[in-house]
């Protein structure tokens, strides 16, 4: 299925985005005295349960993506422990020199360990997705992951920034979730999912852009 465009989110992102620039004259990645942090789906992962790595394309869309990061200037890189998030992570270090530190809160919402089908897994995701406080056995519910990625922004502020950090689709889509509710998403975010490597801005816990691909093309 082939991802939408998204653009600025309505209401929030396009007011940021002109906000920061009356503000500080400069452009997100600039934003004085707030810590300005770039979450980055993992790449194109490959197909199966467990902890797969990425494909050729998805290594080719980390690579991508840490060209466009250091050209920002981006000082510091975490990573999800997963290894799909672990090998992006490893592509965009190559490309500017960062040093990698993982960080537990970064993980995806669900993970498909292969114990049950697919089918089964598919409609777990979904049902957690419609109802936010339904915590699957063993895991936790959509809004507490939402929770656990946004106590790591919030750990972030007052560093020298901008800094990004390598996390899952699930996770930062719930986010986007509790930092702005599903009216002000735009609406391919919960229907077709984040595409890989697929950027989301947030300064200071306010989204500046959403899912932009524009580094990818």
């Amino acid at each position: 299925m082939p991802y939408p465009a998204l653009g600025p989110v309505r209401g929030s992102s396009a007011y940021w985005s002109q906000a920061v620039r009356r503000v500080t004259g400069s452009g997100p990645g600039k934003m004085t005295g707030v810590t300005v942090v770039y979450l980055v789906p993992h790449g194109e992962k490959e197909p199966g349960p467990g902890d797969p790595g990425l494909t050729e394309l998805g290594r080719m869309q980390a690579t991508r993506t840490g060209r466009w990061l250091g050209g920002l200037g981006v000082g510091a890189l975490w990573t999800s422990p997963m290894r799909r998030a672990r090998e992006t992570a490893g592509w965009i270090a190559s490309v500017t020199g960062l040093t990698v530190q993982a960080d537990a809160r970064l993980r995806e919402r669900l993970n498909w360990d292969g114990s049950i089908p697919w089918e089964a897994f598919a409609d777990l995701w979904a049902r957690t997705a419609d109802d936010r406080d339904l915590v699957p056995g063993g895991g936790q519910s959509a809004r507490q992951a939402a929770a656990r990625l946004q106590a790591f922004l919030a750990g972030l502020r007052g560093l020298p920034g901008p800094v990004a950090a390598v996390t899952h689709g699930g996770v930062t889509a719930e986010l986007l979730r509790n930092l702005l509710g599903d009216d002000a998403l735009p609406r391919g975010v919960l229907a077709a999912g984040i595409p890989p490597c697929a950027i989301t801005t947030v300064g200071d816990l306010n989204p500046v852009m959403i899912v932009s691909v524009s580094h990818l093309r």
